[in-house]
């Protein structure tokens, strides 16, 4: 369990958003391969990637209370939007699933992206 020491309950929820789309990825990318129209999955497997990448970085950014946590979580939104976009093509469960977590944590993304504009 983490320490929380000052994230709000709003962060809280992207960070935990982030963190569970994060493994959804990891996870999504690892059964990619083990289908057998792994070729026709390039593309969801790179945005995959970049979505994992991004989704942590995301979390770690707004961990530490960064300065730039806002911009970062916009950026993970769009990325998150391309990864559900791409997962969704996918007739499986778990590129089906993985495209519900992106859609999720894009909303928290935005939510929290927005909050933070607000503040300043």
């Amino acid at each position: 369990m983490p320490i929380v020491t000052n994230a709000t309950a709003s962060i809280q929820a992207c960070i935990d958003a982030c963190n569970a789309c994060m493994q959804a990825c990891e996870e999504c990318y690892t059964a990619c391969f083990n289908e057998p129209d792994v070729e026709a999955r390039i593309r969801c497997i790179r945005t995959l990637r970049d979505c994992a990448d991004i989704c942590s970085m995301s979390s770690q950014y707004m961990s530490r209370n960064s300065d730039f946590s806002a911009q970062l979580c916009a950026t993970c939104a769009t990325i998150c939007d391309a990864c559900a976009t791409e997962c969704a093509k996918m007739k499986d469960t778990h590129c089906q699933k993985c495209a519900d977590m992106c859609r999720k944590c894009a909303d928290e993304c935005r939510k929290m992206a927005s909050q933070s504009q607000a503040a300043r």
